[in-house]
């Protein structure tokens, strides 16, 4: 049973980890896990973030104006998010987790600085049917590592060039599938050791997240594309300082 100073600091976590999603369309999981793998396991953290994850994705998803378009443009990518997932979830109850998270930390710490020197690229779209697969699986291992879904996902989809809203929606299709890809692998996997349990501590953070979601939201739609493209990035250089130094400082 969860003391009540638990209960609180938990709360907390998903009001900010909400906040940073509503913001840039991401972070719930990276700023959730973070904070929580201090005081329990990586997978019981994962397990607790699958609702609130998942809800605040599906929010995201079918609140943007192209859901049709992008299920057509990216279901290579999701089977294969759903693949290196359900294939790399035993992963986050194994002995290398800080290391997968610090090399995670370090790959958001480039990309982000090369985004803030403007110095991102392009995927053609000629070349998005062999790519789209293989940046899916991809995700899908290092989801399997580290609970988090943004890399290379992010980069990739931020490369295709999408409107400020699209790549926001595009985010949360792949957060989507991403989080339930996860909830399936920790659970053939035994990581959920009290999956009763875990669903209702998971359905009460819901509550915080999307809180902390709305407020984030709100801010974002005030923003101009340019001033978001800055916190886009930003959001992502604090979001790998942080897993990277987590990593180390447990480790």
């Amino acid at each position: 049973m969860l003391s009540a100073g638990a209960i609180g600091f938990i709360g907390v976590v998903f009001v900010a980890a909400g906040l940073v999603k509503g913001v840039v369309g991401m972070g719930l999981p990276t700023v959730a896990m973070g904070l929580l793998a201090v005081t329990m396991p990586p997978a019981q953290a994962a397990a607790l973030l699958l609702i609130p994850s998942l809800v605040t994705n599906l929010w995201q998803l079918f609140t943007g104006p192209s859901f049709g378009g992008l299920c057509k443009r990216l279901w290579t990518m999701m089977a294969g998010v759903v693949i290196g997932t359900v294939t790399g979830a035993g992963l986050l109850t194994g002995a290398h987790t800080m290391m997968a998270s610090a090399g995670l930390g370090a790959a958001l710490v480039l990309y982000a600085l090369a985004g803030l020197a403007k110095a991102g690229f392009t995927t053609p779209a000629r070349h998005e049917a062999w790519i789209s697969p293989l940046v899916g699986v991809a995700t899908g291992l290092v989801t399997g590592a580290t609970g988090v879904f943004v890399i290379p996902a992010v980069p990739y989809l931020q490369s295709l060039r999408l409107e400020k809203e699209d790549l926001i929606q595009a985010l949360g299709l792949s957060f989507t599938v991403s989080t339930v890809a996860l909830g399936f692998g920790l659970f053939t996997t035994g990581a959920l050791v009290s999956p009763s349990a875990q669903l209702v501590g998971s359905v009460l953070a819901l509550a915080p997240a999307l809180a902390g979601m709305f407020i984030g939201q709100a801010l974002r739609q005030r923003m101009s594309v340019e001033t978001f493209r800055t916190v886009f990035f930003a959001g992502l250089l604090a979001l790998g300082i942080y897993l990277a130094l987590e990593a180390v400082l447990r480790g």
